[in-house]
């Protein structure tokens, strides 16, 4: 890849290569209690879902992002990370916009989020809903997490036909 300074940060589909450094960052976030933990399996199975910030050619990725489909017309914005260094400069932004231009192309009709900075997606045009709309989601990866059934994220939601990015 040929560096031009003008492309950079640069927000891409995940590769092989990196998922070392997702799980690497996920986990962080994991284990201060911000994120569900990610295995090495679950990321290499889940490749395709994941999105990374990459701020230096070919220098080790600084954030992620992931667009999960749960269902015919709904899907997650989920495991969204950026290293401290890198955070408070609208990258969290180039991520999920990412992942929701994805969702539109998929033909989706909403995307939600779990978050514990709700405040984040509101700007971007999230609204608060109630964490019994999302079925799929409760018996997929929640079921998983040690907060279940006491979940104190807050669930959002954003209809795709909203979408202005």
């Amino acid at each position: 890849m040929v560096y031009n300074e003008h492309e950079y940060p640069l927000v891409r589909k995940a590769v092989i290569e990196d998922v070392e450094a997702i799980h690497e960052i996920l986990n962080a976030f994991a284990a201060q209690g911000k994120l569900l933990p990610r295995s090495l399996s679950e990321l290499y199975e889940h490749l395709r879902a994941y999105y990374v910030l990459e701020t230096v050619p070919g220098e080790r990725i600084q954030g992620v992002c992931g667009l999960g489909i749960c269902w015919k017309d709904l899907a997650e914005i989920e495991s969204l990370a950026i290293t401290e260094v890198f955070q408070g400069q609208r990258l969290g932004r180039k991520l999920v916009d990412a992942c929701l231009r994805e969702a539109a192309s998929l033909g989706l009709d909403e995307v939600f989020t779990l978050t514990y900075v709700p405040d984040f997606f509101v700007k971007i045009g999230f609204y608060e809903v109630d964490k019994s709309c999302l079925p799929h989601k409760i018996w997929a990866d929640c079921l998983k997490c040690p907060k279940f059934p006491d979940c104190d994220e807050t669930a959002l939601m954003l209809k795709i036909e909203n979408l202005s990015i």
